[in-house]
């Protein structure tokens, strides 16, 4: 008995002392980091602005620069945020931050910093489309750089284009002061198309960067799609999915490879009413040689191909006599010439010479994962 009870006294006093309370130690409140640290003089531009939350998560990160608001996202676990783009040089950048601890007090860290800057600048120094324009349903992207790019993946970052439709495109470094953008299938019609570089900051190579961002919108205008076959001599034109109208044609007469109109997927350059046009390779008193003004001439190559009118149409629909161009009754080559926009698609097929990719805008001659490769930022899908 005197065992027992010895026992029950034991297990009152476990229950007793499991049952006291111990004061809870408030948490340390979060840690926030920012980077360029505040106060900086001469802050990096390329990495653009990072903060970070330790032992919390971010709940506001408000930055500004001149006025305006810095755009930037968290990540998904909302202890990460990033500005969008680069840090302007030379600017002064305010930073305020609250991060929020799962218990305990909130840290809020407020302050300025300043970039270093640029160095060497660079900047856009000709696009196509030209701002405002409207184009048609294959039309290319075209940025032109007034220096040569060293590190192309940084710069290429910084493109950004936004469709109202949305599209899916890859850039492709044609050299080191150009890049094209495609997009994979053509635009869809009757929409608008803004471009962005966001150079400031960006470090295209060893002291140059970038100092001004550059925007301009493009808009895509009604699909006209154009199909000529030099077989049968015929032009077919439909403009949003309609025939819009049949032509007559004749092409290359293929004695010469340079008298060989080229198959494949053109895009309308330009055009010019009238066109100065001489043989190519020939010289005033060689057989063969010409030098002559074209009506309604439509460029689709930068190999001496146009769509043009002529006035012979005992040839047209019959027989391919030209020397490369493809030529139509005058009036309808008017009306080709008057109808067209820049980036018309015009398939040429028939013929035993094939477009080169790089032969004006011959860009959709490229399958789609071809043209991706040429991107700085492409990662080949593994294999199998």
């Amino acid at each position: 008995m005197r065992r027992a009870a010895m026992t029950c006294v034991a297990f009152l006093l476990m229950v007793c002392g499991c049952s006291s309370v111990a004061a809870k130690t408030p948490s340390p409140p979060p840690v926030v980091r920012v980077s360029p640290a505040l106060d900086s003089k001469r802050a990096r531009t390329d990495r653009g602005l990072v903060v970070r939350a330790r032992g919390g998560t971010l709940s506001r990160v408000l930055v500004s620069e001149g006025g305006q608001q810095v755009p930037g996202r968290l990540d998904d676990t909302r202890t990460t945020w990033r500005s969008a783009w680069t840090l302007r040089p030379a600017a002064e950048y305010t930073v305020s931050v609250t991060a929020a601890g799962a218990r305990g007090p909130a840290t809020v860290a407020v302050g300025r910093f300043h970039t270093r800057s640029a160095g060497r600048p660079f900047q856009v120094a000709a696009t196509a489309p030209l701002p405002g324009e409207t184009v048609g349903a294959g039309m290319p992207v075209i940025i032109d750089f007034d220096t040569p790019v060293a590190d192309k993946a940084a710069v290429e970052r910084a493109l950004e284009v936004r469709a109202q439709t949305p599209v899916e495109g890859a850039w492709r470094w044609i050299s080191d002061t150009q890049v094209i953008y495609r997009t994979r299938r053509f635009w869809a019609p009757h929409q608008q198309v803004t471009v962005t570089a966001h150079l400031a900051g960006v470090r295209a190579g060893a002291g140059v960067y970038g100092t001004t961002d550059s925007t301009f919108a493009f808009t895509v205008g009604r699909r006209q799609t154009s199909t000529i076959d030099t077989r049968s001599h015929q032009m077919i034109v439909r403009r949003d999915g309609e025939i819009a109208q049949r032509m007559a044609i004749s092409a290359g007469m293929a004695t010469t490879p340079e008298y060989t109109t080229t198959s494949g997927i053109h895009l309308t350059m330009d055009k010019g009413n009238p066109v100065r046009m001489i043989s190519p390779g020939r010289v005033k008193g060689d057989p063969g040689y010409y030098d002559l003004l074209i009506d309604h001439a439509v460029r689709i190559s930068n190999s001496g191909e146009y769509v043009h009118a002529k006035d012979n149409v005992w040839a047209q629909g019959r027989a391919n006599v030209s020397h490369g161009c493809v030529n139509a009754r005058p009036d309808q080559a008017a009306w080709f010439y008057d109808g067209s926009l820049r980036g018309d698609p015009v398939t040429i097929v028939g013929t035993g010479r094939q477009l080169e990719w790089n032969n004006g805008w011959g860009f959709w001659q490229l399958p789609w994962e071809k043209w991706r490769e040429g991107s700085a930022l492409f990662t080949a899908a593994p294999a199998g």
